[in-house]
């Protein structure tokens, strides 16, 4: 059953147009990534505002070091799952790498398959000034456009790792120029990733659109966890995640249950066996008395 009532509940979906609201308000935006339709259902019910279906798969769910050999059928494939899953939260569908750095008209093509394939109602591509262009016509396609800037894992061999941004006059100068390309370009939101929290406040200052931040500090608009992080599904956390729950234990001392349990032939125990159906014996009909006679 749903946990969203008329009072937690600002509006019956989210959409682009309510995130510039809650902008506007001062009401801060939360958006945690998914990737199947269970934990979509549990996190749209739960009130999330967006759900991504972050290239992030690539780490959490096929056990990649990057994001770099996901392709734009599995995002499509877990972005149609999520979709499912959602009543309230707005899809967003997280363009991988290769999918929008060749052309714009690239780009165009794998919004629309995320669009019209996967269900999702909004796309994100990493990267400002450079693809400026590609944001710009997507937008023009209808299609709402998330930007991400900073620490953009897709460009994790260029930055020498996963490192933060921002941090000197010339990295900051870039990331300043890199999220106002997005939002001139047509973006409804930005994510801000791994850069100094100040930097992110300044960012969030200029900018019109929704800042959401990861590991960018509590000055953003938002903030967005990856679920596996949040939930203590991975064998390491981030030093910026705070973790909601300890479901990687739960899990394993669950596992460790069910294999001493059919060891000990313990399970199945009575209350989980079928019973045969057993038929009432047959009445004799009348000729059967008859030949009885």
């Amino acid at each position: 059953m749903s946990t969203i009532s008329v009072s937690s509940s600002r509006e019956h979906r989210v959409t682009v147009r309510t995130l510039a609201a809650r902008k506007r308000r001062a009401e801060r935006i939360s958006m945690l990534t998914a990737y199947d339709f269970s934990f979509a259902r549990i996190f749209d019910q739960a009130g999330i505002d967006l759900i991504l279906v972050g290239d992030s798969l690539g780490n959490v769910v096929q056990g990649h070091d990057t994001t770099l050999p996901v392709t734009l059928d599995e995002v499509v494939y877990h972005t149609r799952l999520v979709a499912r899953g959602c009543r309230h939260a707005l899809v967003v569908g997280d363009m991988p790498f290769g999918s929008y750095q060749v052309s714009s008209e690239d780009a165009v093509r794998s919004a629309i398959r995320l669009v019209k394939e996967g269900g999702a109602q909004a796309v994100k591509l990493e990267g400002g000034l450079v693809v400026a262009d590609a944001i710009l016509r997507i937008a023009r396609a209808e299609i709402p456009v998330m930007g991400h800037v900073g620490l953009t894992p897709q460009a994790v061999h260029r930055m020498g790792g996963f490192r933060v941004q921002g941090r000197t006059a010339d990295e900051r100068a870039r990331v300043l120029a890199d999220a106002a390309a997005v939002q001139q370009a047509g973006a409804f939101a930005i994510v801000l990733e791994g850069m100094p929290a100040d930097l992110a406040a300044e960012i969030t200052d200029r900018l019109e659109i929704p800042t959401i931040g990861i590991g960018a500090g509590p000055h953003c608009d938002g903030q967005v966890l990856v679920m596996h992080d949040m939930l203590g599904l991975n064998d390491w956390t981030p030093s910026f995640v705070k973790q909601y729950a300890d479901l990687g234990a739960a899990a394993a001392k669950a596992a460790r249950s069910f294999a001493e349990d059919v060891a000990a032939q313990k399970f199945p125990a009575e209350e989980h066996c079928y019973t045969a159906v057993r038929e009432a014996p047959r009445r004799p009909g009348r000729q059967a008395e008859r030949k009885a006679r």
